[in-house]
């Protein structure tokens, strides 16, 4: 009977161990201050402007620039829409295009608004009315406090007219197109200082499309040409927008690191930066029916190809011989969907660019005009503005080398996908940590453990959460759906214990002591 006590026992405590042993563990969450990338550049909070659609329908006219509304102002700009840009610090705007500038030309949009042409835009077949042109972003860009990011026609215009539009923006007076801007009322050189080699080439939808071969000719004498009037511009050469899946005619055997290693190889000592291009949602066309779970995993891909190509950059510094760097310009990307899928994906993006703070040292956001919602009326602030400002307003400063540990999960397309999306940047200038955290999962709140390594902290901070109830949450005039809480965080010594909720956005402030 002993025996058999003890027997019993014994299972029972087996068993309880094993139970105990089972149970999920939080995720762990370690940060090192002295474990650093590099300095989170202030360019990555960029966006993008392009004359597509009409009126409310529209990116430019309309939501921007609507010279009949009373509430716009002097300039015919709507007032909220530069009082929101202003306050998520917006660094620079990237235009006019996009896919429009192959066939822009910009003299049509300049000098008094009544003469200007109202021309074809062939990239849509639509009328485009030029009232929108370089005075006009100019000014907008210095109301909101932004650089201009200027793209130039590479594909139906020429060397001669870009370096003419550098004439024009940077020229003191005394030369022909310099004194054009000075004749149109704008006597000092507005100093343009990054200028794009042109907007997708190796896009057979693109107005001019190019091979790989004759667009390098053309960038580089454009380059040429272009700091023949300025050499102090940025130049950012056309990196890959087409990727398996975009277009039917995509050749691997010639494919998009074909056309970057080539497009290095060529302009190393010429370029500043070279872009990318890329719309995450395009890698769905994999799967039949996506689910959440398939569109949170999104972020893998942009962590992907800045990868890749920032192994491409350093052969071909290498190769090169160039002590001149070349830095990543993601300027073009979006977080499509107004429902709860956006903000958290436009976070992954910049979680993204703040890992790799060494080498994007440029990101601009498809469109600027998704941040802000500007009706006839009024307006109101997208899901989107929500997880930029907390991003452009806190993530400022040396980005951290961040360990994690949590459960993942497979897809179709990628592997061992982290359910926590996390980075630190130790903003020292405003004496805070700042960690924000992504939680990809659907269903399941996740509590972790975040260890901070190094550093003497006040144990006090603040929370800022992005959630909804629902998946289909999203912000109208009527309603908003989608925003930013904040609470108190408190916490002992260097350890933190937080659960971060499911299908959410959580950036912690965490103080320093001074």
């Amino acid at each position: 009977m002993k025996k058999l006590t003890a027997l019993l026992s014994s299972l029972i405590l087996t068993g309880s161990a094993l139970n105990t042993f089972a149970a999920p563990q939080p995720a762990l969450i370690k940060i090192d201050p002295d474990r650093t990338i590099g300095d989170v550049d202030p360019n990555i909070y960029s966006s993008f402007l392009e004359p597509v659609g009409n009126r409310f329908g529209g990116v430019v006219y309309g939501p921007l620039y609507d010279p009949k509304s009373p509430l716009s102002d002097e300039n015919g700009f709507r007032r909220a829409y530069l009082q929101q840009m202003k306050s998520l610090n917006v660094s620079s705007v990237r235009w006019p295009g996009g896919n429009f500038v192959s066939g822009h030309h910009w003299m049509d949009a300049i000098g008094p608004k009544d003469q200007r042409p109202v021309s074809l835009d062939l990239s849509r077949t639509r009328a485009e009315s030029n009232q929108m042109g370089t005075d006009e972003y100019v000014e907008f860009c210095r109301l909101i406090g932004a650089e201009n990011f200027i793209c130039i026609n590479a594909g139906t215009g020429t060397i001669e007219e870009a370096a003419h539009w550098v004439e024009y923006t940077n020229a003191p007076a005394g030369t022909h197109y310099a004194d054009l801007r000075v004749k149109y009322g704008h006597p000092e050189p507005y100093g343009v200082k990054y200028w794009a080699l042109g907007n997708e080439p190796d896009g057979p939808w693109q107005l001019g499309h190019k091979n790989k071969e004759d667009y390098t000719k053309f960038a580089l004498e454009a380059a040429k040409a272009m700091r023949g009037v300025d050499k102090e511009i940025l130049l950012v050469a056309a990196g890959p927008s087409n990727y398996p899946l975009v277009t039917s005619s995509y050749d691997p055997n010639d494919g998009w690191t074909d056309w970057t290693d080539y497009v290095l190889d060529h302009m190393a000592g010429v370029i500043d930066y070279i872009s990318l291009h890329r719309y995450v949602f395009q890698v769905l066309r994999a799967i039949d029916e996506p689910t959440f779970a398939d569109q949170m995993s999104l972020g893998m891909e942009i962590d992907r190809l800045i990868e890749i190509t920032q192994g491409q950059i350093e052969k071909t510094m290498v190769k090169s011989g160039t002590d001149r760097p070349i830095y990543i310009s993601f300027d073009e990307y979006g977080a499509r969907g107004t429902n709860l899928a956006g903000p958290l994906l436009l976070a992954q993006h910049l979680n993204a660019f703040i890992r790799h703070a060494d080498i994007v040292k440029m990101a601009n956001l498809t469109f600027l005009t998704s941040l802000a919602g500007i009706t006839p009326e009024g307006d109101y602030k997208t899901s989107l503005y929500y997880p930029f400002f907390l991003y452009s307003n806190h993530c400022r400063g040396t980005a951290l080398d961040v360990y994690t540990r949590c459960e993942t999960y497979d897809n179709k397309v990628f592997q061992a996908i982290p359910y926590l999306d996390v980075t630190a940047v130790l903003n020292s200038a405003d004496g805070k940590l700042v960690v924000n955290v992504v939680n990809r999962s659907e269903t399941d709140a996740i509590p972790a453990d975040l260890e901070l390594q190094a550093g003497d902290y006040t144990g006090q901070g603040q929370v800022h959460l992005i959630t909804a109830d629902s998946l289909e949450a999203t912000n109208t005039a009527a309603e908003e759906q989608v925003r930013t809480v904040t609470s108190a965080l408190k916490f002992k010594g260097n350890r933190i214990s937080h659960t971060f909720p499911a299908h959410s956005l959580t950036q912690l402030e965490i103080a320093l002591k001074q």
